[in-house]
């Protein structure tokens, strides 16, 4: 079988902040995918730049005094030295801001238009009078006009959940300047992508995209492509557009085309043939691995300019979920939006390359960093099953046989077994359910460990005449773990190095056809990796909270009961308070406090557990008002979802008093 030609990207990281842990969940899947390829001998090739255009890398260049160049050559710099302690090994890692970006865009563009598919007319914007500069949505605040929460942006309101224009926000002002924003008219570009309708009809449906996506991409379909503006006004920092003075490409067309930039910049060093990946009717394989919030950008209008413009499109793009940290979004307040670096400071970057692995599968559902559960299956796994092995037998080897593995080995059919495993670990591997595989490597440590508890070499090694006996069970024993290290490889590269540094051989490729080392000298063991400290994780923690205010210590009242930190008019304005009619009651099953409510709202209807069954039967309460907090996230309980919360006063016990509205007031009305 001869090899494959694949090219694999991850989406590009903007230069406009550090490399965080939920960044890295991407690199990670990408980086031990593209190993796996690479160890099985196929011509894999894994490109990446950052991200470099755009409104608020210009912004943030000018609040710091320097230039949009320095500003994302320093964080150029700083994202790679994180990738690189991570492991993370691009083949090669550019920048949009590049020459071959630039040509490429401009490529790309004057095919689109030269066939047809790009439009102009003018349309009216928000303008900043003081910056001079027009503004995107998200640079406009306001009230919303739905809920009339304060500091919301042009496109949406993160209150109530209403979408609308920056032209319906009241008393809107620019975010940059602080200024009301004007009305001005200017000619934009845009792509028609409705051009595409029966192309991407057919390719997102042609087993490039995970069901998943597929299935979200027929809703917006079936809904009708509409044209994408792919233009910008001046000021901004990105490309002029060809035929267009004063007019700047939108950072979301440069962007994908930067994976085809970067090959390019390594095709220049390496002598490669650009075309045999990117041509019309090119062989190779090309994958992205992206996040699922940007599924729009690539599965439609990428593979829509790609074919416009007469290049390949993606073999497939896998999409992935986000990351948690203990159940939770990631929070500056907890201390648990971790950035790469504040990680590399305390701990070893292998610990997160394998939890990750151990969490990852084919799907787009989010993953969990749980601390507790990350210390375990680390301290378990890796410490406790796969280098243990090594510990436990090298020590007899270097002691009683001068570091020289035994000339036979009695159990052929054990390491048998380890080798046939090989098969359905690369397909695990490759069809990227990596979960399901560090399960399988996990499985062969534990029969490893039990066949050395059940040799028991530490009562073989007090025997007499046993010398044979011990020197094959140790040789076995390092045998099968050579096996475990070269499985882990693409998830574990240096510990897998250092295995091989011990062991006394090359780098392994994958294990189709492995035979045991024998009669063969190794080198003296050194712990291949420690275990989790509850201190690093703990320290983590509290230096991802260094750049966050100190709140002072709150006042203590009456029984040592602490009262909440004062909020500003802003944190109560986003509180969605509404009546609501409570049109079922029910007695929760095993909850002693916890009543059942289904309670209409006005638009639809939610269900909330509320904790007032010392006060109200259910029956007490079916047809009665109330007032909840309707914008509540969800919750989570082992009886059900609560979405939302009953407000209610009193002491406790039977004296707790659901508030009553007023006469006359309405199911969905808000409360000011």
């Amino acid at each position: 079988m001869s090899a494959r030609k694949i090219l694999v990207t991850s989406a590009l990281p903007y230069a406009n902040g550090p490399i965080h842990l939920g960044h890295l969940v991407e690199y990670i899947q990408t980086d031990i995918w593209v190993r796996f390829q690479k160890q099985r001998g196929n011509l894999c090739y894994y490109v990446c730049a950052d991200d470099t255009h755009g409104t608020p890398i210009m912004l943030r260049a000018d609040r710091e005094g320097i230039t949009p160049e320095q500003l994302i050559a320093q964080v150029g710099k700083e994202h790679l030295a994180d990738f690189t302690e991570f492991s993370v090994a691009f083949d090669n890692y550019h920048s949009t801001h590049s020459e071959e970006n630039k040509a490429l865009s401009s490529l790309i563009y004057e095919r689109l238009r030269d066939a047809g598919h790009i439009s102009s007319r003018s349309i009216t914007q928000a303008f900043d009078p003081v910056k001079n500069m027009f503004l995107s949505d998200r640079f406009i605040k306001g009230e919303c006009p739905k809920c009339g929460a304060l500091d919301q942006y042009g496109d949406g309101c993160e209150v109530c959940g209403a979408t609308y224009s920056p032209t319906e926000l009241k008393n809107a002002v620019s975010a940059i300047s602080g200024a009301k924003p004007i009305d001005k008219d200017s000619v934009h570009y845009f792509f028609d992508l409705a051009n595409f309708s029966e192309m991407l009809n057919e390719w997102t449906h042609a087993g490039h995209l995970q069901p998943e996506v597929s299935n979200k991409l027929a809703e917006w379909l079936d809904g009708g492509l509409q044209q994408w503006d792919i233009s910008r006004d001046a000021p901004y920092f990105g490309f002029e557009i060809p035929d267009a003075p004063g007019k700047y490409f939108y950072v979301w067309l440069d962007a994908p085309i930067g994976y085809m930039a970067s090959f390019k910049n390594l095709c220049d060093k390496q002598g490669l043939d650009f075309n045999e990946f990117w041509g019309k009717h090119s062989d190779a394989e090309l994958y992205h691995f992206i996040g699922k919030d940007i599924i729009y950008f690539h599965a439609l209008f990428w593979p829509a300019m790609l074919n416009g413009a007469h290049f390949r499109t993606p073999s497939a793009i896998f999409a992935h979920g986000f990351l948690t940290v203990n159940g939770e979004k990631m929070s500056k307040s907890r201390g648990t939006f971790i950035k790469a670096r504040t990680y590399l400071d305390h701990l070893n970057p292998e610990y997160l390359r394998y939890y990750f692995a151990a969490k990852l599968s084919a799907g787009v559902d989010d993953i969990d960093l749980n601390f507790d559960d990350f210390s375990q299956r680390v301290n378990s796994d890796l410490v406790g099953k796969v280098v243990n092995i090594a510990s436990r037998c090298s020590g007899f080897i270097a002691k009683r046989f001068d570091n020289k593995l035994s000339e036979h080995c009695s159990e052929q059919a054990l390491f048998h077994e380890f080798v046939v495993a090989n098969v359905h670990i690369a397909e695990l591997y490759e069809a990227r359910e990596f979960g399901k595989a560090m399960r399988e490597i996990m499985a062969l440590a534990d029969k490893a460990n039990q066949y050395i508890d059940e040799k028991k070499p530490w009562l073989i090694a007090k025997e007499e005449g046993k010398e044979q006996e011990l020197h094959e069970v140790c040789t076995m024993g390092l045998n099968l773990f050579r096996l475990l290290a070269v499985y882990l490889k693409p998830v574990l590269p240096v510990l897998a190095g250092n295995a091989e540094s011990f062991l006394n051989i090359g780098a392994q490729a994958w294990p189709v056809h492995s035979k045991p080392l024998l009669n063969h000298a190794i080198n003296v063991f050194t712990p291949l990796m420690t275990r989790v400290e509850a201190d690093k994780i703990a320290a983590i923690v509290e230096a991802s909270k260094e750049h966050l205010e100190k709140t002072a210590e709150p006042v203590k009242a009456k029984k040592c009961e602490p009262i909440a930190p004062t909020i500003e008019f802003d944190d109560f304005a986003k509180l969605d308070l509404r009546i609501a009619r409570i049109i079922k009651a029910d007695h929760v099953e095993g909850a002693d406090k916890l009543l059942q409510l289904t309670v209409d709202i006005g638009d639809e209807t939610r269900n909330i557990f509320a904790g007032i069954k010392s006060a109200y039967s259910p029956e007490d309460l079916e047809g009665k008002l109330t007032l909840v907090i309707a914008n509540l996230a969800p919750r989570k309980m082992r009886f059900g979802l609560s979405e939302g919360m009953v407000l209610a006063a009193g002491p406790g016990g039977k004296d707790i008093w659901v508030l009553s509205p007023d006469e006359g007031a309405e199911p969905g009305m808000r409360v000011k």
